[in-house]
């Protein structure tokens, strides 16, 4: 910077002292209770891969092994997938309050402006703490978590259990075969394997109706802490 250029000295905020000092501890406990949930979204994440690694070594410990737990499997992770949404709705909660504080609050700081006071990001922040609420329905959220993690653990469930059907105990030389192969006691295979592509054909559409919501949501929205 050259030497000529003087220093831009910080304008004084019309907030006391008293209260930057308390929003700056608002912002970092709600960065910290963030962050928290961030991490339990990582772990239910982690027990969906983790049970989904545990099925595919049971069913290809050897040739003869069914492959029943590949079926069980998909039905564990869409559990862990709603659990993980009903975290991500907590988890957007303290994100859109530590998001909106950065906004407009650091922001024009930094910006070396004042902080607008009686504005509607003060407005939104006392509404948000005086009556919590969820800012994304548990649809919205689902598909939101469905997209970014779980629609890979599905992928791969999918594929390792057609996978187990080609190959065990010998590969396959006929459709009927695999017919036979997918049967799970009285259930026939037919049976059997159009239940599996119903279901992930399910979560398919399920993906691209949540993903146009949020689209919608996102042009109806007229409140930064609706944001994302």
């Amino acid at each position: 910077m050259p030497e000529d250029t003087p220093e831009q000295e910080w304008p004084k905020q019309d907030i006391e002292s008293g209260t930057l000092g308390a929003l700056a501890h608002l912002y970092r406990a709600e960065v910290f209770r963030s962050t928290h949930w961030r991490t339990r979204l990582d772990n239910t994440t982690n027990w969906a891969v983790v049970t989904t690694g545990i099925a595919l070594s049971a069913t290809f410990s050897n040739k003869d092994a069914s492959p029943l737990p590949m079926v069980l499997v998909g039905l564990l992770v869409a559990v862990f997938l709603i659990f993980e949404a009903r975290r991500y709705r907590y988890y957007n909660l303290f994100r859109a309050r530590a998001r909106l504080l950065e906004t407009d609050f650091y922001a024009p700081i930094l910006h070396g402006r004042q902080v607008p006071l009686n504005k509607d990001w003060s407005r939104l922040l006392a509404e948000d703490y005086e009556m919590p609420h969820y800012h994304i329905s548990l649809v919205r959220a689902a598909g939101r978590r469905l997209r970014s993690n779980y629609s890979w653990i599905l992928a791969i469930q999918a594929v390792a259990y057609y996978g187990k059907l080609a190959i065990h105990p010998v590969p396959l030389t006929s459709f009927s075969e695999a017919l036979e192969r997918a049967s799970i006691g009285p259930i026939p295979g037919g049976w059997v394997m159009l239940t599996g592509a119903s279901f992930h054909v399910g979560w398919v559409i399920f993906a691209i109706v949540t993903y146009r919501l949020d689209q919608i949501y996102r042009e109806k929205r007229n409140s930064p802490m609706q944001h994302l």
